[in-house]
This record gives structure tokens, sequence and C-alpha cells, in this order.
């Protein structure tokens, strides 16, 4: 196996958020510094002390028939849509492809939830109110499983739920999968759909989510000294990778190279990140030795960035302890000001926004950095996206349970 065969590169984009659906309404809305949250309307949130999430409009085109979408829930069908966008903006005719060689990996923090709750309610009735569809609609790799079946895909699937780094890990290993020649292309991403009244009300309780409820896009606030918690967002994205080999021989475009990767464990506690953030500083050093890169390369930081107190600080230290005197020099952005927290999905939306940033050379905004916190010593991209030229991008994702995944995107390199 050559090196041109083991190196992963991007050649689709699939995000589906709740600022924007498709690689351009996405990107656009970036700049734009537009925000997707808003009064909850998926069920009626009166009676809860937050009631605003980042929603997802799914346009017609996009939205599964009445008797598939019956059969799927909610994670599953954003699954399907940034899927099926990621292979538009490939270009990848299936039909041409060897599908004994192409995978899937989507990663999700909470599976079918939705139908889950459903059904809780419904059991309380009597075990003979269950769905038939509960069991296939609630578990974790039913998004894998149904981009499989749909798309007739036969190589290597799989699901991965680490949380709020699941969307990450799953390019991880996707990349892996492509890395050892198990797979010539897989789509790999991740998805979440957690606007319900269980996932609500559970996040509330814990009190790691933002209150501004008569002011829903100013509630998400990373790395601002006013900052209260996070939004919730559902959403998912999807990236076609592939070999270099393959995109070569089939005269794709490649948007960027995934040059390496860090994954760690906090070993800390359940929920609380470690207070100096060494377990995510792994990972960023971890990422940099995969890539081959030192600090002086990063271009650009995609934050984990979530507007709670403690996750901003301890991800401020643990870059300026992995980047050390760069540290302070190099661009942040915190795409969740804008969309939310979208747990599962996150990363794999932030990996989408990471590679555009590469593209297009053009850094997305942080909304609501009206008061920077002085203590984070970073410098965090205010509201004016910012033009510069860049060739690496870390994209950050740590996690409840204490997992670490960072991402390493470069410019496309020559075979």
């Amino acid at each position: 196996m050559t090196e041109s065969d083991r190196r992963v590169v991007v050649t689709g984009l699939g995000p589906v958020t709740a600022i924007g659906v498709g690689a351009d309404d996405f990107h656009a809305a970036q700049l734009k510094g537009l925000s997707g949250i808003r009064t909850i309307t998926r069920f009626d949130a009166t009676d809860f002390p937050v009631r605003i999430a980042g929603e997802v409009d799914l346009p017609e085109d996009l939205t599964l028939p009445p008797r598939q979408a019956v059969s799927a829930d909610r994670c599953t069908q954003l699954a399907v849509a940034a899927a099926t966008l990621a292979l538009r903006d490939a270009e990848l005719d299936l039909a041409a492809e060897d599908r004994t060689r192409i995978g899937a990996v989507v990663g999700t923090g909470t599976g079918g939830v939705t139908t889950w709750e459903t059904n809780s309610a419904a059991m309380l009735r009597g075990p003979h109110r269950l769905g038939a569809r509960f069991i296939p609609m609630s578990m974790a790799n039913a998004p894998a499983s149904r981009l499989c079946v749909d798309l007739g895909l036969l190589g290597p699937s799989s699901a991965v739920v680490t949380a709020c780094a699941s969307g990450a890990e799953a390019l991880i290993v996707a990349a892996q999968m492509i890395a050892s020649g198990e797979a010539d292309v897989v789509l790999a991403g991740g998805t979440e759909a957690p606007v319900s009244p269980m996932m609500v009300g559970g996040f509330a309780k814990i009190r790691a989510l933002a209150t501004r409820n008569d002011s829903p896009e100013q509630a998400s606030r990373p790395f601002s000294a006013d900052r209260e918690g996070f939004v919730l967002g559902e959403g998912a994205a999807v990236l076609v990778l592939e070999s270099a080999a393959h995109a070569a021989r089939r005269g794709a475009r490649v948007l960027a190279e995934l040059r390496g990767y860090g994954r760690t464990s906090d070993a800390h506690h359940v929920t609380a990140p470690h207070p100096e953030g060494a377990g995510a500083a792994r990972a960023l050093e971890a990422a940099l030795r995969s890539a081959r890169l030192g600090p002086e390369d990063v271009s650009h930081i995609n934050a984990h960035g979530t507007g709670t107190s403690y996750n901003d600080s301890a991800e401020a230290l643990a870059l300026h302890t992995a980047l050390g005197q760069a540290a302070p020099r190099i661009p942040v952005s915190a795409t969740k000001s804008m969309t939310g927290h979208s747990l599962g999905a996150a990363g794999a939306i932030e990996a989408v926004a990471s590679v555009q940033a590469l593209v297009h050379g053009v850094v997305p905004p942080t909304l609501n950095l009206d008061r920077p916190d002085p203590a984070i010593g970073l410098d965090v991209v205010g509201d004016v996206p910012r033009e510069l030229p860049v060739r690496a991008v870390l994209s950050n994702s740590f996690a409840f349970g204490g997992h670490n995944v960072v991402l390493a995107f470069t410019a496309p390199t020559a075979a």
C-alpha cells in the first residue's frame, strides 16, 4: 500500500443544521453570523425552565416520504438527509462504484430518543401500546444501518457513541477503515435530534443550559464573560471520505485532507472536564504528532466552545498547554454560538465548518462575544468573519464521560 493509498481526503460535505442545510447554505449562514436559536416548536415547552433550541427546517426534497418516515426516528431522518447532500456534493455515482468497498460510520450521543420517549409514555398504558418499530427505530446504530440499506453500501459500517465527541470520532473510525485498506470510501459523520421533552428537561435539571428564553439569538455565548450554559440544537453532518488514490482515479474534487487526529480520556468525572484541560491538551498534542504539524503550522481552531463556564475555561487551558506561545495568535471560532450544541452531531458539523475555512480562506465568527472573558487569553474571532490564508485547522470535540477528540485537517497535498 503506497503513501497515496493511505492518505484520507474529504470530497463531499453534507451539513444539516439550524442555520443552513447543504454546504453552500451552511457556509453562507456562518459568514453572515446567523443564529439558528429560537423558541422551541417541536413540543410544547411552556412549563419548561428552558424554552429555546436550534431546530432544523428540512426542505421537502430531503424529507422522507410518510411511509418511510414512520419507520425512522428524527435522528435517522437527519442522517439520511446529510448523506444525500454529501453524495451530491462529492458527485459520487454509487452505481458506478464497487459498493463492497464503500462503508458508513455515523455517531450519535442519544440515538432515537424521540422514539424512546414516545414509547415510554405509551408503556404507562400497558405493553400492548408499544410501537412495533420501537426497538429498531431507537437503536443507536439505526442511522448507519439506514444509510447502508437505502444506498446499498456493502462495506464496513459502524456506530460511534461517545457523547459530544461521537461525530468527530466517527470520522476517525472511517479514516482508519480507509487507511487500513478495508474501504475506499466511507460516509462518515454524526446525527442528533435532542429537542425533546426529556432531553431539554434533563439538561436543564443539571443546569447545563442557557436560560435566555426572551432573547434566543443571544443565548449561546462561548468564551464570553457572561456565558451561562449551552443551547441544545438538532442537526447532522456526513462527510465523504476517500483514499487519495480512489479520489484521483475518479477525478474527484478534493476539498481537504484529514491529516491526523488525537483521542484521549480525562478519567476525571462523568460530566465535568478536567479542570486544567489535561486530557484535551494530550488529544491536541496527539493530533499534531499524527498530522506531523507543529503549533506554528496551525492556521485556525474550531473550538468545542459550548458556552459553559467550566468547558470553555478547560478548553482554553488545554490550547495554551498544547500550543504554547502560538496559542494566543491562532484565530479561534465557536460554531455552537450559531447552531447550538447538537451533541453527537456537533463534531461532524464542525468538521464541515473546518473544511470550509480551508477551502474558502475565511474564518467564521463567534456570536455574542460582547464581553470576552479575559481569562481565556485566545484570539476568539468575534461577530465578523476574518479572511486569512488557512492551511491547517484543528477541530475540537470534548464530551461528557471525558472523551476528547481532535481532528487535524489540512489543504490537499500532492500525492
